[in-house]
């Protein structure tokens, strides 16, 4: 136990800038509380104290604002920021090194016993306010958007947002996730936003026309009122015809006279 408490606290410097020291963390930081009352509310639900377990996860409720029903499983350097509002179900299980923070929800949508809760793999980010829900699997390394409304499996190295939540991204090159770096709230430099495309056409047509306006103004800007017409036409690169030519293309009208007898 003491071990996981070392590991938890450890976890915090590397995802908290705001972390100064191990005193700090161990006694003003919540998510560490939560935890380390929940490894003890576990081991009392583990042995068959099932009564003792949820009154301790009680306590830690009420301390923490964290509620870790002691049936969830909770692997190794995990990290609650913030942590008020958030709730981990009883069927749960959070994969080492994940990040929760305030008011994320990993739910249940059925009544029924058996597996009803989310499953995180090791690496994922959960922002805050995000609802997980359902057995489902969010996969390893990927990150959900503040607020997302997530009901359907999330694969590896990807990033969801939205209501419901839609993969912006896949990362599915091993090389890339290594690489990755930590992503505060699993928010995403990516644009690669199915909206976003949808508009992309929209704003190219629309500079396009600014362009061709400006050119336009610039062209009509060279002329002063004493320029004729036929001028003005031949820098849009139009041949207006000549009052001369005019004439001379109409049709001459026959008179017809009245023969009176």
């Amino acid at each position: 136990m003491f071990k996981h408490i070392k590991e938890d606290i450890t976890i915090v410097f590397d995802r908290d800038p705001a972390a100064r020291s191990r005193w700090e963390i161990l006694t003003a930081y919540p998510g560490v509380h939560a935890l380390i009352m929940h490894r003890f509310s576990h081991w009392l639900w583990g042995i068959g104290f099932n009564w003792l377990a949820r009154l301790s996860s009680h306590i830690g409720r009420f301390l923490t604002g964290i509620e870790i029903h002691p049936g969830a499983t909770i692997g190794h350097r995990v990290f609650i920021d913030h942590g008020m509002g958030v709730v981990i179900g009883e069927t749960a299980i959070v994969g080492d090194e994940c990040t929760l923070y305030h008011g994320v929800t990993l739910g249940g949508t059925s009544w029924n016993k058996g597996k009803r809760h989310p499953t995180l793999e090791e690496g994922v980010v959960i922002g805050a306010g995000a609802k997980v829900l359902g057995p489902i699997t969010i996969g390893k390394n990927a990150r959900i958007g503040s607020n997302a409304v997530v009901v359907k499996d999330i694969p590896q190295d990807a990033t969801a947002v939205g209501i419901p939540a839609r993969i912006l991204e896949e990362e599915k090159a091993k090389k890339e996730a290594v690489k990755a770096k930590f992503s505060a709230y699993a928010v995403s430099d990516d644009e690669n936003d199915p909206i976003n495309k949808a508009l992309l056409p929209l704003q190219v047509k629309i500079a396009a026309q600014d362009t061709e306006l400006k050119t336009i103004k610039k062209i009509l800007a060279k002329f002063s009122d004493e320029h004729s017409d036929s001028a003005l036409a031949e820098a849009f690169g139009t041949n207006k015809p000549s009052s001369n030519e005019e004439n001379t293309k109409k049709p001459k009208r026959t008179s017809s006279k009245k023969i009176t007898s």
